[in-house]
């Protein structure tokens, strides 16, 4: 037999304004979270162009907030550093005043790392002891804190193969690094889109919903090729567009054996292949634009497929200015923030799409 059960209507208006002003605080704080985890890729960006990532050579996730604070301590830092190759092999005879420069760098890297710990550990703490995580987030938020304890790790194990036998720390674990550290804003930004207001409008194609969630692997997939180009110092060759030393499709791009390795250790062929991503992106995020304009214009997924489009067309004409450039730190960092600024959107792009989480009560329910 079903029965109806009336819920108490003030009641329940008293729930719901509770529930939004907790989403809303858990928006606010996740914002910041992705603002300083924004700040804290563009330093990353700007350590790696200015060969700044290896001048602390230990790892102290505790002492080593605390920089050096007296010339003694500065000349050990030093000493420590003229021990590895890149200083060796590369920066011979550098001064105390320009080991100081780099040094600054990597150690502002890792107290922002530090400092997002925290800004996300103790809030979570918080929300969770006070009871204003819905049972739906907890898992997930506190898988981000453990993948961003698990960046630590990343981030020195990335370091520490520059200290050995190499000038410049692994390509491959720059990629993970900056990978891990992509899922992390990606996951923030998904659970905070969330946590928003849909207008619950219906998809403008059958096959938009796949298409966004393409189109930001894609971009994942992109943001790691960049990682491979930056840690093979790609950029600083071939500095030419649209033309590759001379041909659209240059020469020699498989020399190494077995051919798989060109596609991660030669310079040249992990340019083109990260070219040749920008355009498959460009053009999956035009053909979305123009069937999400072409079948419901009026619509904010259309709205936001155009600004999407307008994100990776800029981003583009960044990434070929930096190239042209020959990788000035500034545009450098550019184009490094600026395709987190492309990822974030093309994830709310893609949650809106998902649709909002269903309501924790009813006024009316079965039973």
């Amino acid at each position: 037999m079903t029965s109806v059960q009336i819920i108490d209507e003030p009641s329940f208006a008293r729930t719901n304004v509770h529930a939004d002003r907790n989403r809303r605080q858990l928006r606010l704080w996740l914002g910041f979270v992705l603002l300083v985890l924004f700040s804290l890729v563009l330093v990353g960006g700007a350590t790696r162009l200015t060969e700044s990532g290896l001048s602390i050579t230990e790892w102290k996730p505790i002492h080593g907030v605390v920089p050096p604070l007296s010339a003694q301590e500065w000349d050990e830092e030093f000493a420590l550093y003229q021990k590895i190759p890149q200083y060796q092999q590369i920066n011979q005879g550098m001064s105390i005043d320009e080991f100081k420069t780099i040094f600054w760098w990597e150690w502002a890297h890792r107290l922002l790392a530090r400092t997002i710990g925290l800004v996300f550990a103790l809030p979570l703490l918080f929300f969770w002891v006070t009871g204003r995580i819905e049972q739906r987030f907890k898992l997930p938020l506190v898988g981000i804190l453990a993948l961003g304890g698990f960046q630590g790790f990343i981030g020195w194990w990335m370091v520490s193969s520059g200290l050995v036998n190499r000038t410049d720390v692994s390509q491959y674990r720059l990629a993970t690094h900056l990978m891990i550290a992509c899922l992390i804003f990606a996951s923030c930004m998904w659970i905070m889109r969330g946590l928003s207001k849909h207008v619950g409008e219906a998809a403008p194609t059958a096959s938009s919903k796949k298409m966004a969630m393409i189109i930001t692997l894609m971009t994942l997939f992109q943001i790691y090729l960049g990682a491979l180009v930056a840690g093979l110092d790609a950029g600083f060759t071939y500095n030419t567009w649209p033309l590759m030393d001379g041909a659209l499709v240059p020469g020699d791009l498989f020399v190494q054996q077995p051919f798989w390795l060109n596609l991660f250790e030669n310079p040249k062929t992990v340019q083109f292949v990260h070219r040749c991503g920008a355009y498959l992106l460009f053009a999956l995020v035009l053909m979305h634009m123009i069937a999400s304009v072409r079948k419901a214009p009026q619509t904010t997924h259309a709205r936001r497929s155009i600004l999407l489009f307008a994100l990776v067309t800029l981003q583009a004409m960044i990434g070929i200015m930096t190239l042209v450039l020959q990788v000035p730190v500034s545009w450098g960092v550019l184009h490094q923030g600026f395709a987190l600024i492309v990822l974030g959107f093309a994830i709310a792009h893609w949650r809106a799409f998902v649709g909002e989480y269903p309501p924790e009560a009813m006024a009316i329910r079965q039973a």
